[in-house]
């Protein structure tokens, strides 16, 4: 059996279109589907899909998943997001990896429905379809990957708990398990499709709590390399600036590479030197809704 786990926190407007994407692929695998939200009207329209729907006490994604590993009931724990949507059969895609006994931990591939024609959704795709190439590589030269927090699944045995501090939950699970011996895969099929920030303002608050905890991981996780960090994106640059297909991409690129290097710079401030608490870091970004 499996367990797909939806966490969400006020995306009634949304969690439906999830659980249906989920419903419409033929899964081959006995399954059941779990909803872990602090808020009523999320729940409440969770359960008019007849799925089960529970309660958490809205201390953060980390604390509800922590619930969730308590709560489900499946050897396979596929975990995404209520404000995203599946591709077609992309449960199966994921389950097909584990037929590797060896394999821990699998991450799905994250596209981005948003228009390449404006500056932000470029850089949605530049970002997805960079993380895409880089997890592509990692995996054939027999490197640990960083699953995406919109799709990833893994072996419930393996993680019990997670440290309710972390600002990337994906990226500390996947050291986890890597920890443990075993394998990350990518099921580059299993699409996941999701809405970026529309906005400046919420795109740094985003990507300052995903890439913020990367900065987290050395004092959580012990051992692995990390797949991400300021210098590795640093020595990056040169690549990225080969996407571009035109001139105004290509200006869009160098803003990017700029508007990283604040980011960088902020999340040193807020978590080296102020050293802010979790809740004050891990906001919520109401564009992507």
């Amino acid at each position: 059996m499996i367990s797909i786990i939806i966490t969400a926190y006020k995306e009634e407007k949304t969690i439906g279109k999830a659980i249906e994407a989920i419903r419409q692929s033929k899964i081959r695998e006995k399954y059941e589907i779990l909803v872990f939200a602090p808020d009523d009207e999320t729940l409440n329209t969770a359960k008019k899909y007849k799925v089960k729907a529970v309660k958490d006490e809205g201390k953060g994604k980390p604390a509800a998943l922590n619930l969730a590993f308590r709560k489900a009931k499946g050897e396979i724990l596929i975990l995404t997001d209520g404000d995203v949507y599946l591709g077609k059969d992309a449960v199966n895609y994921m389950l097909e990896k584990f037929s590797d006994k060896n394999v821990g931990v699998v991450s799905g591939r994250p596209v981005s429905t948003d228009s390449r024609q404006t500056m932000l959704g470029y850089w949605s795709h530049l970002l997805t379809d960079t993380a895409h190439r880089i997890r592509t590589e990692r995996v054939r030269e027999g490197q640990m990957i960083v699953c995406s927090g919109y799709l990833y699944a893994f072996r419930k045995s393996l993680i019990k708990k997670i440290p309710e501090q972390a600002l990337s939950e994906d990226a500390v699970i996947s050291h986890m398990i890597a920890d443990q011996g075993y394998k990350s895969q990518y099921a580059e099929k299993a699409l996941v499709f999701v809405k970026y920030p529309t906005n400046l303002h919420d795109w740094i608050i985003q990507k300052k709590r995903s890439a913020g905890g990367y900065n987290q991981l050395s004092q959580m996780v012990k051992g692995k390399e990390r797949m991400r960090s300021f210098s590795k994106e640093s020595a990056g640059i040169f690549k990225v600036l080969s996407y571009p297909r035109n001139l105004k991409e290509f200006l869009y690129t160098a803003a990017l590479v700029f508007t990283r290097l604040y980011l960088w710079a902020l999340i040193f401030i807020d978590i080296n030197l102020k050293k802010k608490e979790f809740k004050k870091i891990w906001l919520r970004v109401e564009s992507t809704k």
